[in-house]
């Protein structure tokens, strides 16, 4: 088989943001409609507040796990620097979808380079394109859904929305869902896999009819 059939995702994120939940749950997805996955984390830096990434690969033709360089079909970015960070993952082309709230590392809240979320929003208008950069509003989502725990998964119902996660629906990631997460937050979770449909700013050409 032909490497084109495959879809390459990379999820990112810091630690404590949910990033290797959301990539189990759409490999499940993915091999739950009879997909070859294969998936590769980064969990060293999984402290709260390290950079977090997950390559995610769905369909025939993935040797490795690992996405190379311009290779990924689209990054879920559970916070706008993490989204700047793997862009030279993206081909041309990619989708970027991604949060619009930042977590500001300690260095910079103790005298380090300054988090500029204005600049990084700039920057990924420019290099992904209008056309490609879908924007969770995530604000809204927590005032919804009366926490920010759930935000990955909100990401992962609006990469779905977008078509960026090939063949895998909003209805296979339901799915997964309800087949992996404790009962305790299933609710929580189901709601927020919808929610995406209310909080995220896509270009036309991006929207998944």
């Amino acid at each position: 088989m032909s490497e084109r059939r495959c879809t390459n995702v990379i999820l990112a994120g810091v630690g404590g943001q949910g990033a290797v939940l959301a990539s189990k749950l759409l490999a499940r997805a993915a091999m739950e409609r009879g997909l070859p996955v294969k998936t590769a984390e980064t969990i060293g830096m999984a402290q709260r507040g390290g950079s977090v990434f997950s390559h995610v690969r769905l369909g025939e033709g993935a040797v490795s796990p690992l996405i190379g360089r311009g290779r990924a079909d689209a990054i879920v970015a559970f916070e706008p620097a993490e989204a700047v960070r793997q862009l030279p993952f993206l081909r041309a082309g990619g989708v970027v979808v991604t949060s619009d709230v930042p977590v500001v590392p300690v260095s910079a809240a103790t005298g380090g380079p300054a988090y500029d979320l204005s600049a990084i929003m700039s920057y990924l208008h420019e290099h992904v394109g209008e056309k490609n950069l879908a924007v969770v509003d995530a604000a809204a989502a927590e005032a919804e859904l009366g926490t920010a725990r759930a935000l990955n998964v909100v990401l992962l119902g609006a990469a779905a929305r977008a078509g960026a996660l090939g063949p895998v629906t909003l209805d296979d990631l339901a799915a997964a869902v309800r087949a992996t997460v404790s009962p305790r937050f299933l609710d929580l979770d189901l709601a927020a896999l919808h929610r995406a449909k209310g909080t995220v700013t896509f270009a036309r050409s991006c929207v998944q009819k």
